[in-house]
C-alpha cells in the first residue's frame, strides 16, 4: 500500500514538474542531485556521434543546446508543451534554430531510416514500452543506436548524500541495478551492452543499443 501511494504521488509530482511547473524543472533537479543533474545529463555526450540524432524527452532543452555546439544535426521530441518553448528559448537564446517537435515516443513523427542515434536521458517507463523501441528501431538507420540513461546512484558519503541517496532509492529513482533492464532492449532487436561511468560520489550507466540490420524488424 505505501508503496502504490509513493507511486501515486510521484505520477502527480511529474506531471505537475513536466507541464504547468516546467519553469521550477532545473531549480528541482539541482537540489535533489546536490548540482549533479547537468553533469549526469551531459555524461551521454561521449557517446553521442553521428550526424543526425534525435532525442526523446529533451526537457529544458541543455542536452539539444550541448549536441548543436558540438555541430551534430540535432532534432528532439517531448510531449509537454511547456518544455518545448523553454527548450526553443534556450536555443534561440544560444543562436541556434530548435528543431523540436511535440509527440510520443510511441508514435515518432519521422520517416523510417531517419537517424544515426536516438538518445534518451532519465526517461520515465515509456521508454521500454515495445510501441517506444519498435519505433526507435524504425527511425533508427541501419547501424544505429539507441542510447538510454536509465538512472544515476549518488555513492558519496557525505550525510548530504546519504540523505539523497535514501531520498532516490524510496522514490525508486535509483533503484539497484538489474540486468534484466536490457531485456526490452534485445526483445525489440537491439544489441545491446551497459557502460558505466563511475566518478567520486556517483555513478551512472548508460544502456547502448544498436540496430542489427535493415531487414530485422522489432518483436513486440
Amino acid at each position: 500500500m505505501p508503496s502504490r501511494l509513493i507511486a501515486r504521488a510521484l505520477r502527480v509530482f511529474f506531471f505537475l514538474l513536466y507541464q504547468p511547473m516546467a519553469w521550477s524543472y532545473d531549480i528541482v533537479a539541482a537540489l535533489v542531485s546536490s548540482g549533479r543533474w547537468k553533469d549526469w545529463v551531459f555524461s551521454v555526450l561521449p557517446f553521442v556521434d553521428g550526424e543526425r540524432v534525435l532525442e526523446i524527452g529533451h526537457g529544458p532543452g541543455h542536452l539539444q543546446a550541448a549536441l548543436v555546439r558540438r555541430g551534430i544535426r540535432t532534432f528532439g521530441l517531448d510531449a509537454s508543451p511547456q518544455m518545448g518553448r523553454q527548450a526553443a528559448g534556450r536555443l534561440r537564446r544560444s543562436g541556434f534554430t530548435p528543431r523540436l517537435v511535440r509527440g510520443y515516443a510511441q508514435a515518432i513523427p519521422f520517416p523510417n531510416e531517419t537517424f544515426d542515434q536516438i538518445v534518451s536521458t532519465f526517461p520515465a517507463e515509456y521508454i521500454a514500452a515495445p510501441e517506444t523501441l519498435a519505433e526507435c528501431y524504425r527511425t533508427l538507420k541501419p547501424g544505429g543506436e539507441l542510447l538510454v540513461l536509465p538512472a544515476a546512484w549518488i555513492t558519496g558519503q557525505s550525510l548530504l548524500d546519504r540523505g539523497l541517496a535514501i531520498l532516490f532509492r524510496v522514490t525508486n529513482q535509483a533503484p539497484e541495478w538489474n540486468p534484466q533492464w536490457t531485456e526490452p532492449l534485445s526483445r525489440a532487436g537491439f544489441q545491446v551492452q551497459g557502460t558505466w561511468i563511475t566518478q567520486k560520489s556517483w555513478k551512472l550507466v548508460v544502456l547502448r543499443a544498436r540496430k542489427q540490420n535493415a531487414g530485422k524488424r522489432c518483436r513486440n
